[in-house]
């Protein structure tokens, strides 16, 4: 395959993810954008300051491209988790903006460097790395966090899909995604044994 086909595939894929995950916030409250929806705090501005920080750190040291901007997360005394959620004085806007700086960093060494320029990321167990190797792996981690959102946002106000012309294909109304899930509960239900669920005791379903 030609080196060139191949970045610009990869690289085009990394620029319609990136999309979805400010999508995702479209029409959003500032709470609904901040609040945690798992037990481990995550939530759906927080997943964009964090790939800021991964965009930004992977398409810069890692290839003596430094980004221009100090982000206080990269610390060694920052606190723990401190690029996935984000403090009252931190504006969506803000947060918003750095994500396409850190784009516009990452998109000049994706276009300066060839697949195979060499970068090193010390914190990896086989350090010495490709600029393929890191396009593949900041694509990857980005369509993760854009699962993470498809949830959250589903969980927030029902919205899904990549886009507002996908998420038009999913408008079928609450009776019907109402019935499709008691279908689904059904049949998980249907899987159960009197002796109770593998690794411990039936659920109780009584409500």
């Amino acid at each position: 395959m030609d080196d060139a086909f191949a970045k610009e595939y990869l690289h085009n894929d990394l620029r319609e993810v990136r999309e979805v995950m400010l999508w995702k916030l479209e029409g959003l409250s500032e709470y609904d954008t901040r609040r945690p929806l798992t037990s481990t705090g995550t939530n759906l501005l927080g997943l964009v300051k964090h790939l800021s920080n991964t965009e930004a750190r992977y398409f810069g040291d890692i290839f003596g491209r430094p980004f221009p901007e100090r982000l206080p997360w990269w610390d060694d005394d920052a606190e723990f988790e401190a690029d996935k959620w984000v403090t009252p004085d931190e504006t969506r806007a803000e947060i918003v903006h750095r994500y396409r700086r850190a784009w516009d960093h990452a998109d000049a060494t994706i276009d300066a460097l060839n697949l195979d320029t060499l970068g090193h990321v010390p914190w990896w167990p086989r350090p010495k790395v490709k600029l393929f190797n890191v396009i593949v792996h900041v694509l990857t981690e980005t369509n993760r966090r854009a699962g993470h959102a498809d949830i959250l946002r589903e969980q927030i106000d029902g919205a899904v899909g990549t886009n507002s012309n996908t998420a038009a294909r999913f408008d079928q109304g609450t009776a019907f995604w109402a019935a499709h899930r008691d279908k689904i509960e059904d049949a998980a239900l249907a899987t159960q044994h009197d002796a109770g669920t593998p690794g411990g005791a039936a659920p109780d379903l009584q409500v």
